[in-house]
């Protein structure tokens, strides 16, 4: 094969495992990310919670399908968790400013702050060579946060009606949750990256 036709190969390759599923989903992960803030801002509650719920699904199938089929790539590693954080920062942070939501500013503030922080950890040590995964509080936390977005989705499609007791005692548990573990992990984090730093 003459070395033009064997290159080119090569980068029809590449692009395939670029664009391969679990980047797709990714990427699809983000284009609902930009419908649920629309439907958030012109006041679509319902809508965006199914939005906001299918996301966070995409969110999972795509880290199983990369790793049950090895599709796992340097842009998923990027764009996977950047992704993720635009969608819970930023639901965050229009739920703060809607207060049937239950949510309160600070709250927006501790989701994101930990979200800078350990997004600076981890961009420094892979710098130096150092593998810092996911850990499992990591992933928790990320389960509670969704619970608790979509429960504050859904007290805003509710409105000034009074919440069902279910409705209220969900919101709460998993708004506190939410807060828990996002500083518990976070804490974690830390720990595990001055762990490192000392070897």
């Amino acid at each position: 094969m003459p070395l033009s036709a064997e290159r080119s190969s090569l980068k029809r390759e590449d692009a395939r495992a670029l664009f391969n599923v679990p980047n797709q989903l990714t990427s699809l992960r983000l284009a609902l990310a930009v419908v649920l803030f629309v439907l958030i801002e012109f006041e679509q509650f319902l809508a965006a919670m199914y939005v906001f719920m299918v996301a966070a699904g995409t969110d999972w199938l795509d880290g199983y399908w990369a790793r049950k089929y090895g599709q796992v790539t340097t842009l998923g590693r990027i764009l996977d968790p950047f992704v993720d954080k635009v969608i819970i920062c930023g639901a965050f942070i229009y739920l703060a400013a809607m207060p049937l939501s239950g949510m309160a500013p600070w709250m927006a503030v501790v989701v994101v702050g930990r979200e800078l922080l350990v997004t600076a950890l981890r961009g420094f040590l892979e710098g130096e060579g150092i593998d810092f995964s996911a850990a499992m509080s990591g992933k928790l936390k990320m389960v509670w946060q969704c619970a608790a977005a979509a429960f504050g989705l859904y007290r805003l499609h509710v409105g000034n009606a009074d919440p069902a007791a279910w409705l209220w005692w969900g919101l709460q548990i998993s708004i506190w949750g939410a807060m828990l573990l996002t500083v518990y992990s976070g804490v974690t984090y830390v720990l595990a990256a001055i762990r490192l730093l000392r070897r």
